[in-house]
């Protein structure tokens, strides 16, 4: 889907004029002719809608509209914009035509356009055709006989005929005013050309000549699809520059766009992830490998703006650089610039290659599986911050170590949100300890003693005041017990948002000790059909100050499935072994509850028996297998009917088994 284009024609209206028309239009009346709103998550009274997304396909509701602000947003494909554009993506309207539209029906007359806003306007239209006409002659130059080497060249890189022309590849012959003689004929000015930034004007006057020459051509084009720029690959190895791209010029802005921006938003709509490579043929390899959601920067380090576009398509983009020294540099260069942009749900993730190849050399090398394993296996920008302040660092002195200290907090301090600053701080306490260890003070060594082989041990750390204070170390009883499963429960939804929907039912039964905790059921409940990455968005904004609490206590935080780097099988498979054990303890519990009701005040010496046989039902309830789908499924039915027969006298009798 594309985006919705800049208001260029807004410039051409008078101040405020667009303002009031927006506000005079609900956005609700506009979208609800293309969609239908789901009841259950809608709240018409406060405005505030759900539905399908109209531009891509779904069955789950995560289309937005905000009627008091005007705006929709969806949280799959990141479609996003007001009632003008959601005309202008629908109708295929035109900006003013949408304008016009919207006017009637607000009872509003449009007014004269500014000649000299639609001048401007009309220009960037006039280059926007230039930049087509110049992307068809230079495909055209690759199939002559002056594009032979190109062809050779691009097909020694394994790009067949369907990569050529899904990115419009073409090439630019060694001849000064090809180009420009080309357009020229064509009836296009000689200053529409060089505006286009195609041609340059020599310094000494003289007709202009062209940017590119021997040079392997790729187009590069806006989230709309519109030609902006060029990139040129020299052919000549000994050429100034191996790659030149566009000048800046009225539609194209380097540090404001990024290659194959349109493709890959789409790709990461669908659930692709947001792989952002070096340069064009590292796109190029990825895409024809699979990975459709991967972008670069036009030929320097990525910029706040870019950075803020890559947040836009997808919350976390992995960061695929090569893996030698300029790579891990400019991987670091981008943490640093994050870092005060951070916000919850917001992040980076770095997939560093091995051996200093790029995306394009492992892919031709080893294939698409062995890039595949690079991405899933990108870690946390967390990570890599910390390498980068402990890497070569002898830590063998407290002064030493004071020194790390202060690095790493000089890091965490740059970051804004509070919450992340400290997620980042207790994320960056558990790699210290991982390198240090608990530290002891030296009267402690004293007490130590020596193992078979004459090695010191130190004594083990005494019990501190928190964790003698905590549940885990008071005696829990079966309410504590619950308690401690219920909190598991949820911390592993909350880590693994994209197991709630497999586990909805199980969640929905859940009868919770803590009110705090049943606030966090609810959001799970309220989005078990949205995305992983949505619920833990929703979460933040809900329930955030709730879930970080969760989240910090000591049993919980030490849970493998629980860990940031928990694997989801391992998630999936904990989790569906605290539902069930919750759910036998609870139905063993209530069986013996009704048996000791119905038994009251009889002087059965089977009471007894009956009792311990229940009892000895919960234990196996416990232990039962879980069927596939993590359910204590027919063994509870089973141990229910057992249990009942029991109650109802018909067990062994004395002497029987």
């Amino acid at each position: 889907m594309a985006a919705p284009a800049p208001n260029i024609g807004s410039m051409s209206l008078p101040h405020g004029f667009l303002e009031e028309l927006r506000s005079r239009v609900s956005i609700s009346k506009v979208v609800g002719r293309k969609v239908t709103w789901d009841q259950r998550k809608s709240n018409q009274a406060k405005g505030d809608l759900w539905a399908p997304c109209p531009f891509h396909q779904e069955k789950t509701a995560s289309f937005h509209v905000d009627d008091r602000k005007g705006y929709y947003y969806c949280f799959g494909c990141h479609a996003k914009g007001d009632a003008l554009s959601f005309l202008r993506e629908t109708e295929n309207m035109t900006f003013m035509e949408a304008v016009e539209e919207l006017a009637r029906e607000a009872g509003m007359a449009v007014p004269a356009a500014d000649p000299r806003a639609a001048a401007i306007a009309d220009q960037r239209t006039e280059l926007a055709k230039v930049m087509e006409e110049a992307v068809r002659h230079y495909r055209l130059q690759l199939r002559t006989q002056a594009g032979l080497a190109a062809r050779d060249y691009l097909a020694r890189r394994k790009l067949g005929q369907t990569a050529l022309d899904r990115f419009e590849i073409g090439f630019a012959p060694d001849h000064r005013q090809g180009l420009f003689q080309a357009l020229r004929g064509k009836g296009i000015a000689a200053d529409l050309i060089v505006e286009a930034g195609l041609c340059a004007r020599p310094d000494g006057g003289g007709e202009p000549y062209d940017r590119f020459r021997d040079r392997i051509i790729y187009p590069i084009r806006d989230a709309r699809g519109r030609c902006i720029g060029l990139g040129g690959r020299a052919m000549d190895p000994a050429a100034r520059a191996k790659y030149l791209n566009s000048p800046e010029t009225p539609l194209f802005d380097k540090g404001r766009s990024l290659y194959n921006h349109g493709p890959a938003r789409e790709a990461c709509g669908k659930g692709a992830p947001l792989i952002v490579a070096e340069g064009y043929m590292d796109v190029i390899a990825l895409v024809e490998a699979g990975f459709a959601g991967a972008v670069a920067p036009l030929g320097t380090a990525v910029t706040e703006e870019q950075l803020r576009m890559l947040w836009r398509v997808h919350p976390e983009p992995v960061i695929a650089l090569d893996g030698d020294k300029a790579g891990i540099n400019a991987a670091l260069r981008l943490a640093d610039l994050a870092l005060p942009l951070l916000e919850a749900g917001q992040g980076l993730r770095f997939a560093i290659l091995p051996g200093g190849q790029d995306p394009d050399d492992l892919i031709r090398a080893e294939g698409a599986a062995s890039m595949a394993r690079v991405i899933e296996g990108a870690a946390p920008m967390v990570r890599l911050l910390w390498q980068r302040e402990t890497e070569g660092r002898v830590l063998d002195s407290p002064e030493r170590r004071a020194a790390l200290d202060k690095a790493l907090k000089a890091v965490i301090a740059r970051i804004t949100d509070p919450s992340i600053k400290a997620h980042y701080a207790a994320e960056i306490k558990e790699l210290r300890r991982e390198i240090f260890g608990n530290q002891r003070p030296r009267t402690a060594a004293r007490t130590g003693s020596r193992d078979a082989k004459g090695k010191w041990v130190p004594p083990p750390e005494p019990p501190r005041a928190a964790t003698l204070s905590s549940m885990l170390a008071s005696n829990l009883g079966l309410e504590g017990t619950e308690r401690l499963r219920e909190a598991m429960i949820l911390a592993i939804c909350a880590r693994h948002p994209g197991l709630v929907a497999e586990f909805e039912n199980q969640i929905e039964r859940l009868s919770l000790h803590d009110p705090a905790l049943e606030t966090l059921r609810r959001v799970f409940l309220r989005h078990s059909h949205e995305s992983g990455e949505r619920i833990a968005q929703q979460l933040a904004a809900e329930a955030g100050e709730v879930l970080e609490h969760l989240l910090a206590q000591p049993h919980v935080r030490i849970a493998p499935p629980v860990r940031p780097d928990a694997a989801t099988d391992l998630a999936r498979m904990c989790l569906a072994e605290e539902l069930a054990k919750l759910a036998a303890a609870r139905a063993a519990r209530a069986e013996i509850a009704d048996a000791a009701e119905d038994l009251a005040g009889l002087a059965d010496e089977g009471v007894t028996w009956r009792l311990g046989q229940a009892a000895r039902a919960r234990h196996l309830a416990e232990r039962s297998k879980l069927d596939e789908a993590g359910e204590f499924g027919e063994d509870r039915e089973a141990m229910s009917a057992w249990l009942q027969s029991l109650l109802d006298g018909s067990g062994p009798r004395n002497g029987d088994g």
